[in-house]
């Protein structure tokens, strides 16, 4: 059999779209030539070269696709400020099983928590079993179908929310939102519970006010009803981990800011510098005569009477 050209291998590499392979086989050729591998050798590592190049491209591309606000994993979270959430409790949510079933998740807590962190964790995890996600904020959806509701295209901008296997809506209750809130984020949840799509919420607010902030209570019972029938609430405590530097959570507990203020920036209700300023001491002698000319002046002006003053040189009438 007469060898191909490297050319003609290239090409048929390009035909069978298998990048990789037509960009490294030179390498191991020579890897194999030189440490005397099997054939079967070099084939079984050309393949699995080319098996992991398309992994890799195929996680970079979907969570590229995701939208996360930055990428963080459940090996980067910091359970030791949990009490209530710990690694084991959360494994069922980073299985595959939690995707083919259909699970969710709600993350509640104070800000800085961790909440964002956790729901990016766990669909970024779903992307690594094989399945795709996307991350929105609720202020985001809620707008983005409201819009389109609006100019009668909500049918055309549903799949982006109910199609993907894990949903993220951040942010509940953080922002207000309009009169038809609670609509839009029904359309979502109802889809995808039929469907039996996996979702992760997150919170600040308890799941009584999601009433209050979506403007109608009977839906969002409904909505609520309908993501933890399969799901779990997870309530995060724990102090603020944006601010572990500065303790947040004191500061804020603390009295308010005219009970603990020592100086100001701006504004006459306290001097700005409270503590006394040295003077230097060639104006000790100018202070002391200006304060004795004070103290005549304020002695004269005590003996003045109808306008007419006894220190002025005229009589004052009696």
């Amino acid at each position: 059999m007469i060898p191909l050209p490297d050319q003609g291998l290239d090409a048929l590499f390009k035909r069978l779209h298998l990048a990789n392979a037509r960009r490294v086989w030179r390498d191991l050729v020579q890897r194999a030539e030189r440490e005397t591998w099997t054939y079967r050798d070099f084939l079984t590592l050309l393949v699995a070269e080319e098996i992991a190049h398309r992994q890799q491209t195929r996680l970079t591309r979907l969570t590229r696709r995701a939208h996360f606000p930055f990428l963080k994993t459940i090996d980067d979270f910091q359970f030791t400020y949990q009490s209530t959430v710990r690694l084991n409790v959360l494994g069922s949510a980073l299985s595959p099983d939690f995707v083919t079933d259909g699970r969710s998740v709600i993350f509640g807590g104070k800000p800085g928590r961790g909440k964002t962190h956790l729901a990016v964790a766990i669909a970024y995890r779903a992307i690594q079993n094989g399945f795709d996600a996307f991350f929105t904020t609720a202020a985001t959806l809620i707008d983005d179908l409201s819009a389109a509701f609006r100019t009668g295209e909500l049918a055309q901008a549903l799949p982006t929310y109910t199609h993907p296997a894990v949903l993220v809506v951040d942010e509940v209750g953080y922002l207000t939102y309009g009169t038809d809130a609670a609509n839009m984020l029904f359309h979502v949840v109802n889809e995808r519970h039929r469907r039996r799509r996996a979702m992760i919420f997150t919170t600040n607010k308890s799941l009584k006010a999601w009433g209050r902030v979506l403007h109608d209570e009977d839906l969002a019972q409904a909505i609520i009803d309908r993501v933890l029938e399969r799901g779990r609430l997870f309530r995060l405590d724990g102090p603020s981990i944006r601010t572990l530097h500065v303790n947040l959570d004191d500061a804020m507990n603390q009295g308010s800011d005219e009970d603990n203020e020592v100086a100001r920036i701006s504004g006459i209700q306290r001097p700005e510098f409270p503590e006394p300023t040295a003077v230097p001491q060639r104006l000790v002698g100018i202070l002391s005569l200006r304060q004795a000319d004070h103290r005549v002046s304020s002695s004269t002006s005590d003996h003045c009477t109808h306008g007419r003053c006894a220190g002025s040189g005229r009589i004052s009438h009696k």
